[in-house]
């Protein structure tokens, strides 16, 4: 969806001013959009829209899914969240899900990164390689 230029203006400058200490602050965010809202500048719906995908795409870049076959013993949980946490700041939530299908390995979901290390991923792998020869 295209928005209007000021509209977009407007969300990113609501956006920057609702971190604090380089951390997206609920309370901030909430006031901007409060204050937005009783103000009502022009595209103000189009630009708490744009806002509102900032916010989901900022919160979805500080949680990780680690998807893997089996249930993980508690010292890799440890392990795996507190690599990811040393990597991307301690501020990212992780959350762990077990799918079979994945046969076995890891596969990890970050923002808009994926590190996929399951042997399924490297089955597709293989078989698009072979699908190209």
């Amino acid at each position: 969806m295209k928005i209007p230029k000021e509209a977009r203006k407007l969300s990113r400058s609501l956006f920057r001013s609702s971190f604090t200490n380089g951390r997206l602050d609920a309370a901030k965010v909430s006031a901007a959009v409060a204050e937005t809202v009783s103000s009502k500048p022009r595209q103000y719906i189009a630009a708490l829209k744009d806002l509102q995908r900032l916010v989901r795409l900022e919160l979805a870049r500080r949680h990780a899914v680690v998807e893997s076959a089996t249930p993980l013993d508690p010292g890799t949980t440890a392990q795996v969240e507190t690599s990811l946490k040393a990597r991307y700041g301690g501020d990212v939530t992780v959350e762990f899900q077990v799918q079979p299908g994945l046969i076995g390995g890891l596969r990890i979901k970050l923002g808009s990164d994926v590190w996929d290390g399951s042997v399924k991923g490297r089955l597709n792998r293989l078989e698009e390689q072979f699908s190209k020869a």
